[in-house]
């Protein structure tokens, strides 16, 4: 389950329901940009929270802010501050968005979004590249989120697929599979999901996400709202007998949509989630 503020006391009433928590930690601190000083500023209440629940269970990262997709920039601090913190709280792993969302150096602009990459040879080159900096410097595994494209490319070199199997070959990384967003892709862009999904080498997938979503101006949107569409857990069927490796399935919904779940919603995804893992394992 990914924690956000809304959940703090269903963490400590629940534990047993779940058997980790994917934190962001970019919600623990203020970033005041690259190159100032005391750039992070610990938000004493999160911190509190986040260092509690590390002591009680374990724990992944589930980071927003590397950008590791940033052609014209690769931000060393955001690094070197994301391995202390993984090292302060014993996470079991760490995962990224395979995006970017900040261009610029020196007067940097952030779109605060997960943006799309082309999946051509340039792009792969980079990425290798920046995941052979970061894994070494990792005391875990380090995981790569496929994104939601709401845009394409033109006459792009490779397939997702193709992109996502070569990244994971050449470098040995991981694979974040977010399941809602490969749904949401398949609505938008009109393809089969299972297709693609049977084109991955699910062997490297280690965690997998699941959520909600939302329709608006003709499109799926990936807004974690709500309950998980039936789409996505027969993908969730699909997926979790053919990937060996695999170590977790986290659900992911916004604060925002609380009021819609409650108590007895969280806790009927994760039971939901908990008996495919059942089945496939038994």
């Amino acid at each position: 389950m990914l924690f956000n503020p809304a959940l703090t006391e269903f963490v400590r009433t629940h534990s047993q329901s779940f058997d980790y928590l994917a934190l962001i930690p970019d919600r623990s601190w203020v970033d005041r940009g690259l190159g100032s000083s005391a750039r992070f500023e610990k938000l004493p209440e999160v911190y509190k929270i986040f260092h509690e629940v590390s002591l009680s269970m374990p724990v992944v990262m589930h980071c927003i802010g590397l950008s590791i997709c940033s052609a014209d920039s690769f931000d060393e601090e955001y690094l070197s501050h994301l391995v202390q913190w993984q090292d302060r709280h014993n996470c079991v792993w760490v995962g990224e968005h395979l995006s970017f969302s900040r261009i610029g150096y020196e007067h940097e602009s952030n779109a605060a979004v997960a943006l799309p990459i082309p999946y051509d040879a340039d792009m792969l080159d980079l990425v290798v590249r920046r995941v052979r900096m970061v894994q070494p410097r990792l005391n875990c595994p380090f995981l790569l989120e496929n994104n939601v494209n709401f845009v394409t490319f033109p006459q792009q070199e490779m397939t997702e697929a193709e992109f996502l199997n070569q990244l994971t070959l050449q470098t040995g990384c991981h694979l974040l599979l977010d399941l809602h967003n490969v749904y949401t892709n398949a609505i938008n862009h009109r393809f089969d999901a299972r297709s693609f999904l049977a084109s991955l080498d699910l062997t490297r997938v280690l965690e997998i996400h699941i959520a909600g979503g939302s329709s608006m101006m003709g499109f799926h949107i990936d807004s974690h709202t709500g309950p998980v569409p039936e789409g996505v857990w027969q993908l969730l069927d699909f997926v979790v007998p053919r990937a060996a490796g695999l170590q977790g399935v986290t659900f992911e919904f916004h604060e925002s949509s609380w009021p819609l779940l409650r108590d007895e919603g969280v806790l009927s995804q994760l039971k939901r989630a908990r008996a495919v893992l059942a089945t496939t394992h038994s």
